[in-house]
């Protein structure tokens, strides 16, 4: 099945199970009707043990909770996710050795599967779209290579236009963004402890700057605001503020801060970043620790506030709904999504019991 009815649907494949405050027991390929609510996409490794289902939908009702709504059949390991401008189609990333990248057309709220195609390299493991709307971006872990492909009209993957390599012994390319200003595209990697700066002209990127970090960093996915961004370093645990010139296309690093409470101890992996619409708070995993930790923005510096335990494991990835009254986690090993309440005004997250179980869950995003 290649397409799936999120609202309204019978006969949809059920991806995961759901409960307020328990694992739900919902079994896989059961009929399921959709409920009214927020449509989210949920993405994780079919290829792991216990294996993932793709790309699952749920609904988010009023209260935060996650109600199953379907799967959308043959989106094989799907790590990342990003929306077009217009929030009308969805792109995926294949996190195989051998890449790929899906399009979903979500604009009719019965989201199918446009096309797949190979994304240039190996192990995609993120992507953004131009704010124009008229190319693609995908880093590759696997090879250190950064793709862009054309979007074509009717929102499927088109040709692709330029494949370039980071430079270095083992480079890891691992996130790939468009600037505030629309005029570079930056990217993460890991291996080469760097951040670059391209230009980005009809298509083609030129490399026009190379931040290198200390080594061992491990840079991993970086957030901005403005002329400000938030390094987040998988190796070392620590948050870099980063002072961004888009006039001359130059990023300078300043503030250093470690991701984790001043008491934390043992391995620990941080994995993803966000910051909230107002610009007042920051928000980082930590893989290991399996906390999620709140930083407040003073001056463009951060300062640690707390951290909350996500109630699982491996906390991969997680997301603010669009109310911003709730973050959700995506605890890789423990195979669950959790909720933690957010209160706008300080910032701070609280467990709550919500729990929504999904095997080797990746990724989690927000149609609204």
């Amino acid at each position: 099945m290649s397409a799936v009815g999120a609202l309204g649907i019978a006969g949809a494949t059920v991806g995961c199970a759901t409960a307020a405050g328990r694992q739900g027991a919902a079994a896989p390929h059961q009929v399921h009707q959709a409920h009214a609510g927020l449509m989210t996409f949920i993405g994780s490794y079919t290829s792991s043990q216990p294996a993932g289902r793709g790309v699952d939908i749920a609904m988010r009702d009023m209260n935060g909770v996650l109600t199953p709504s379907g799967t959308l059949d043959g989106i094989a390991d799907a790590s990342f996710f990003a929306w077009s401008p217009d929030h009308e189609f969805l792109y995926v990333t294949n996190e195989q050795e051998q890449g790929s990248i899906t399009a979903i057309d979500v604009s009719t709220h019965e989201p199918k599967v446009i096309n797949t195609a190979p994304s240039g390299g190996s192990a995609p493991t993120h992507l953004s779209v131009h704010p124009s709307g008229e190319f693609l971006f995908t880093a590759h872990y696997g090879d250190g290579t950064v793709a862009v492909h054309r979007r074509n009209p009717d929102g499927s993957i088109g040709e692709n236009t330029a494949l370039v390599k980071h430079p270095g012994a083992e480079p890891h390319a691992h996130q790939v963004v468009v600037d505030p200003s629309g005029k570079w595209v930056v990217t993460v990697d890991l291996g080469a402890d760097s951040v670059f700066v391209h230009a980005f002209d009809a298509g083609k990127l030129t490399q026009h700057q190379q931040l290198p970090l200390p080594a061992g960093t491990g840079p991993r996915h970086l957030v901005f605001k403005g002329t400000t961004a938030y390094l987040l370093a998988e190796l070392n645990s620590t948050i870099t503020v980063l002072a961004w010139d888009p006039e001359a296309g130059a990023l300078t690093a300043g503030q250093v801060i470690s991701s984790r409470a001043p008491e934390a101890t043992g391995e620990n992996f941080p994995a993803e970043i966000a910051i909230s619409r107002d610009g007042q708070f920051v928000y980082a995993s930590n893989r290991g620790d399996d906390t999620i930790a709140t930083f407040g923005v003073e001056n463009g510096s951060l300062v640690f506030q707390a951290v909350t335990p996500t109630g699982g494991n491996w906390p991969r990835h997680f997301a603010l709904d669009p109310e911003e009254t709730s973050l959700f986690v995506a605890n890789q090993r423990a195979g669950t999504i959790t909720r933690l309440a957010r209160d706008t005004e300080t910032g701070a997250l609280t467990p709550t019991p919500d729990s929504y179980a999904c095997p080797s869950v990746a990724v989690i995003t927000f149609h609204g």
